[in-house]
C-alpha cells in the first residue's frame, strides 16, 4: 500500500476519491502535448467527443479518449454534457434495454451520443444529433 494512502487510513481519514470524470469537447479543438498554445500539437478533436478528466492545470486539462491518448486541451473548450462514443463496428440502439426489443438506429464506430441516463441490465438511454433515441449496450460505448 502506497505510504499516504496507508498514512490516511492508519490516521482515520477517507481514502481519496477516484471517481471517473467525463466531459464533452465543446468545438473543433487543437490538443497540445503540453499545457501550453506553445506545446507540440498533436491533432484536431471533433466537436461531440467524450473525454475523460485526468487533472486540470491553471486552464488546461490533461484529458484521455477512448483510445487511452492523453492530451492537454485548453479547458474552456470542456462541456458537463455528457456524451458517448461507439466503440464496436456497429453499435445497434434499441427501442428499450432488451435484446429482443426493435432496433431504433445503428451507429458504427466513433460517432458520437448524447448520453441521457443508465437504464437497468448494463443498458444506456442515448440520442443521436439527428434526435433519434434508444438504448445502448454499456460494453458498446466509451465515455461512462
Amino acid at each position: 500500500m502506497p505510504r499516504l494512502l496507508g498514512a490516511l487510513l492508519a490516521a482515520g481519514l477517507a481514502a481519496p476519491s477516484l471517481a471517473i470524470e467525463y466531459r464533452t469537447v465543446d468545438v473543433p479543438t487543437v490538443l497540445y502535448d503540453a499545457p501550453s498554445q506553445r506545446g507540440g500539437k498533436s491533432f484536431v478533436i471533433r466537436r461531440g467527443t467524450p473525454v475523460e478528466l485526468v487533472v486540470n492545470l491553471e486552464g488546461w486539462s490533461k484529458v484521455r479518449d477512448a483510445d487511452g491518448g492523453l492530451a492537454w486541451i485548453e479547458a474552456k473548450h470542456l462541456v458537463k454534457r455528457r456524451t458517448v462514443i461507439v466503440t464496436t463496428p456497429r453499435a445497434q440502439i434499441r427501442q428499450s434495454p432488451e435484446e429482443s426489443a426493435p432496433i431504433a438506429f445503428e451507429a458504427a464506430r466513433n460517432v458520437s451520443l448524447n448520453y441521457l441516463e443508465a437504464a437497468s441490465g448494463g443498458w444506456v438511454k442515448v440520442r443521436h444529433r439527428d434526435g433519434e433515441t434508444g438504448f445502448v449496450r454499456a460494453n458498446q460505448v466509451w465515455g461512462l
